[in-house]
């Protein structure tokens, strides 16, 4: 008879399946993923710190682990909850199964759920707090649950604790680590950058004494709001050439007086649809956030809205119109994802030549 595991559900919910991954009890944050590839990359995005990851498609793990993809070394997602664990994965270039990855990170997993179900139930009803556990009895883990609150620490958890070089022959690039995605450092190296990369709590008065070209600002997990020495430190940047993605998306947003607000289901996946409205080109976008920028709080920001999502309409670009700074919501370095906005980085690219050549 196989062994049983449960995902547990603050609202009361219940579902049953089957052990793989770690062989411990993990609580957290529960969203869904509808990515169909790129599962190493999601398990290892720091964005998902302290979150329970619900994959919609059916089969995960077909084309295994390798040693090349992952987007950090020490992941931080709670969980992970498939239909189905592939056990025999085909690819030239795998190392591990997805169980002995998880194995390998401590992260528990659980298999054979209706994760079509737990999809509607959080699309109607928003993400809620879930335990993956072996227990059998429930009611004391779900007034747990009801009764318990995040931590709210994740930046300062994922982000470097030291600075570090990732050399390259053209500008000095200056990224902000408040949870990066390798990729992001690899795509800047692509294009010659030279990057440093510092904690999250390196102040601006530091950061301009590396006399950087440009600063970029990386995603990162939790509510932006959480982190205000971090917003006061985009804000002393501006004049400096500044390019967020995701969190730093939404920390250039509320540096510049700009709200933020917690979306119900949030858009995680590498298939949603985003207009950008200088060109009016549709881009197919790999996406994580739980957290949105409050468009009716621009006005008087100096941003302009540069992209929006054709699925529900919300902010996925800014432009600041004084200040040579621009963000998205999305990932365009494409860890894993379509490469259609790849052009951002020349963006940023081309707004150090210009500022260098101000100064020249």
């Amino acid at each position: 008879m196989k062994e049983k595991r449960y995902l547990v559900l603050e609202d009361g919910t219940v579902y049953e399946g089957y052990p793989f991954g770690a062989n411990r009890a993990s609580e957290g944050e529960l969203v869904f993923n509808t990515s169909m590839t790129g599962v190493q990359e999601v398990i290892t995005d720091l964005s998902y710190t302290d979150q329970i990851i619900t994959f919609t498609y059916p089969l995960i793990g077909n084309t295994g682990m390798n040693i090349e993809d992952s987007e950090s070394f020490n992941p931080q997602a709670r969980g992970v909850v498939v239909r189905e664990a592939c056990t025999d994965p085909s690819n030239f270039r795998t190392t591990e199964t997805l169980d002995a990855f998880l194995k390998r990170h401590d992260i528990p997993g659980i298999s054979g759920i209706d994760t079509r179900s737990i999809t509607k139930k959080l699309r109607s009803g928003g993400v809620m707090k879930a335990v993956i556990t072996d227990e059998t009895y429930h009611e004391d883990l779900i007034e747990l649950l009801q009764n318990s609150t995040f931590r709210t620490d994740q930046v300062k958890r994922a982000s470097t604790k030291t600075p570090y070089i990732s050399t390259g022959p053209g500008p000095r690039v200056v990224l902000i680590d408040y949870g990066k995605k390798e990729n992001i450092v690899r795509q800047l190296n692509s294009y010659g950058c030279d990057v440093t990369v510092v904690p999250h709590d390196t102040t601006a008065d530091e950061i301009r004494q590396m006399r950087p070209d440009g600063v970029m600002l990386s995603n990162g997990p939790g509510d932006p709001a959480n982190i205000p020495d971090q917003i006061k430190t985009v804000k002393a940047l501006l004049g400096i050439p500044l390019f967020g993605i995701c969190m730093g998306h939404q920390l250039l947003g509320l540096a510049c007086g700009a709200k933020t607000y917690k979306m119900k289901f949030g858009h995680r996946g590498s298939n949603h649809p985003v207009k950008n409205l200088s060109t009016g080109k549709i881009e197919i976008t790999s996406q994580n956030h739980g957290f949105s920028i409050d468009p009716d709080s621009l006005p008087g920001t100096g941003l302009e809205v540069t992209h929006r999502a054709l699925n529900d309409d919300t902010v996925e670009g800014l432009r600041h119109t004084e200040y040579p700074a621009f963000s998205v919501q999305y990932h365009p370095e494409a860890g894993a994802g379509p490469h259609d906005p790849g052009y951002l980085f020349n963006e940023f690219i081309e707004l150090m030549n210009i500022k260098e050549a101000n100064h020249a």
